[in-house]
């Protein structure tokens, strides 16, 4: 939408909790420069205030999502590749990870666990303070975070206290500053005490905040099909990575088709090879959401 129209519609928060359990997306960039991070000390601890921007004309949502795998293989190589789940494909990890789920080995079920996919979001923003970067300030960048930040964006948006009142943090009118406070726990970015200020216009001049909207980057590049490596590509860097340990486990399942194959009743065979698998889709905070999935397909 134009500027004029953003406006008009400021503080309309329906669309987007609508959206907010749907959705696809995002292309991940290593070395972009149009990508904020927040710097930590030695400790772990970091400290900025940005703020989360509205949707930039053409796209749907002021948010892309997309999903990812990152581990490390028996060949001491790393995979790191957007899955093709998040524009509703077939990805070899996630394949590999259902097969591994689903012979009820404890071992194949942590392997799982550690090769699933994590969840990100990406987001436009106007950095307000970053006391180590201060060449950032009063920039706009693009922001990657996960279930954790996005939860307290859903959160603002649909309080769960009744003295609560609900704030689109990206409305530039009547938003709220993201007040990120970062540390360390258990190895771990931490950002349980991240907060939303006071609710603000981010500028009082229109003239200054359509020049900030402007400066927005389109987020449809990270959901273009054409920005995921395909299937095979895929596989063949899985191929890579896991080296033997692949190989192994393929010439396990051709063991345990030809056993199947020798049953004596093909009709009950064929309903065995037919019958769906289950998959492990879980995000990246929440294993037992997958747990209790397969407890509803059960």
């Amino acid at each position: 939408m134009s500027f004029a129209d953003l406006k008009a519609k400021a503080s309309d928060m329906s669309s987007l909790v609508g959206a907010a359990g749907t959705g696809t997306t995002e292309k991940k960039s290593y070395g972009d420069d149009r990508m904020w991070k927040p710097s930590v000390d030695k400790a772990g601890n970091g400290y900025a205030v940005i703020r989360f921007l509205p949707t930039v004309e053409g796209d749907d949502l002021p948010w892309a999502k997309y999903w990812d795998h990152f581990f490390q293989g028996p060949t001491g190589q790393w995979y790191v590749e957007k899955s093709l789940t998040t524009i509703q494909k077939d990805d070899p990890v996630s394949e590999m990870n259902s097969k591994l789920w689903n012979t009820g080995i404890e071992a194949d079920k942590d392997m799982a666990r550690r090769r699933k996919r994590r969840l990100h979001y990406v987001s436009n923003i106007y950095v307000v303070s970053d006391p180590e970067n201060r060449e950032n300030e009063g920039k706009v960048m693009l922001y990657t975070y996960g279930a954790k930040i996005f939860e307290k964006i859903m959160d603002s948006m649909q309080p769960k206290y009744q003295d609560e009142s609900p704030v689109n943090p990206f409305d530039m009118w009547k938003g709220a500053n993201f007040k990120m406070k970062i540390a360390q726990v258990a190895g771990f970015r931490n950002y349980d005490r991240s907060e939303f200020g006071a609710a603000e216009a981010l500028n009082a001049d229109d003239s200054v905040l359509e020049g900030i909207y402007n400066k927005q980057f389109a987020l449809k590049e990270f959901t273009d099909p054409s920005t995921f490596k395909s299937y095979s590509e895929l596989n063949l860097k899985l191929t890579r990575v896991l080296g033997e340990e692949l190989v192994t486990r393929n010439e396990t399942d051709h063991i345990d088709q030809d056993i199947a194959g020798d049953a004596d009743n093909a009709s009950e065979q064929a309903f065995i090879n037919a019958a769906p698998v289950a998959k492990v889709e879980s995000s990246t905070d929440d294993t037992m959401s997958y747990f209790a999935k397969l407890a509803a397909e059960a």
